[in-house]
C-alpha cells in the first residue's frame, strides 16, 4: 500500500511517499515559496520521479499540528482533497507526535517543541516505547521556561528535539547536564516519519474520517484576536 505524507506545520513543507517496506521518496523545501504553491509540484515531482502512479495511492497521511496556522491549512486542505478525489482513506497525526518518533532511537525522555512564536513553543514530553513513542501529557502551548517547568518534574535526562529547543537553547541550557539536543536535522516534524508512523494505522484500518481531519490549533489566529480587540473595545 502505497502512502502520501504531507506535512506543513512549519516553515518547511515536506512531502513523501511509503510503505510497509519503508519511504520510497521525500522532498522538503524550506523557502522560496508558500505551502499552496509548494505541495502539489513536490508531490507530482516525486511521484514521477519513482514512477508511481497516482492511482497507486491507497492512503493519505496529514500532519495536523499544532503548528503555524497557514500552513497547516494548507497542508490538512490538501490532504483531504486528494484523499477525497482518490477515494482512500485518510489519517490526521499530530505534528509533535512525528518530531518525536523521529528520535525514538534514545533511552531518554523526549521533549518536541517548535516554535510558535510570539516567545512561545509547542510542546509535548514523550518516551520511547516499542514501536513508537508515548506521550507523558497533553501538547502545550507556553514560555521556554514553561517547558523547563515541565522537564524540571521529571528527574532522568531528557532529549531535546525540535526548532523550537533550538531557538531558545540558552534558556533550557540552564538545566545544565540534564537536556541534551537532537541533531538540526531533526528541526522540523518530516513527511518521511509521518507516513513510517501513520503506515501500522493504515494496516489496522484505523481511518479518520474524511471531516474530522482538522489543524490543531492550540490559540487563536490573529484575525480571531484582532476581532477579539475589537470587538471587547466596542463593548466597553
Amino acid at each position: 500500500m502505497i502512502v502520501v505524507g504531507i506535512e506543513t506545520s512549519t516553515p518547511q513543507t515536506s512531502v513523501a511517499i511509503g510503505s510497509d517496506d519503508g519511504v520510497i521518496a521525500a522532498v522538503t523545501l524550506a523557502a522560496g515559496r508558500t505551502h499552496h504553491e509548494a505541495l502539489t509540484p513536490a508531490l507530482e515531482h516525486i511521484l514521477r520521479w519513482t514512477k508511481t502512479p497516482l492511482s497507486s495511492v491507497g492512503g493519505v497521511a496529514v500532519g495536523i499540528g499544532p503548528g503555524l496556522f497557514t500552513g497547516l491549512r494548507a497542508g490538512v486542505e490538501t490532504g483531504k482533497a486528494l484523499a477525497q478525489v482518490l477515494g482512500v482513506p485518510i489519517v490526521g497525526l499530530a505534528s509533535l507526535d512525528v518530531l518525536a518518533f523521529s528520535v525514538r532511537f534514545t533511552g531518554r525522555l523526549i521533549a518536541a517543541a517548535v516554535d510558535a512564536r510570539r516567545g512561545e513553543v509547542y510542546f509535548c514530553l514523550y518516551r520511547a516505547v516499542p514501536g513508537g513513542v508515548a506521550r507523558q501529557g497533553e501538547f502545550m502551548l507556553g514560555s521556554p521556561q514553561s517547558l523547563l517547568a515541565e522537564l524540571d518534574v521529571y528527574p532522568e535526562d531528557a532529549l531535546l528535539v525540535g526548532n523550537g529547543a533550538m531557538l531558545y537553547r540558552r534558556e533550557i541550557e540552564r538545566l545544565g547536564g540534564r537536556v541534551e539536543f537532537a541533531s538540526s536535522a531533526f528541526a522540523y516534524p518530516q513527511a518521511g516519519a509521518l507516513v513510517e508512523l501513520s503506515v501500522p494505522r493504515f494496516q489496522r484500518e484505523e481511518f479518520d474520517r474524511l471531516f474530522d481531519v482538522m489543524p490543531l490549533y492550540l490559540r487563536k489566529s490573529d484575525a480571531e484576536l484582532n476581532w477579539d480587540r475589537r470587538t471587547g473595545a466596542r463593548e466597553a
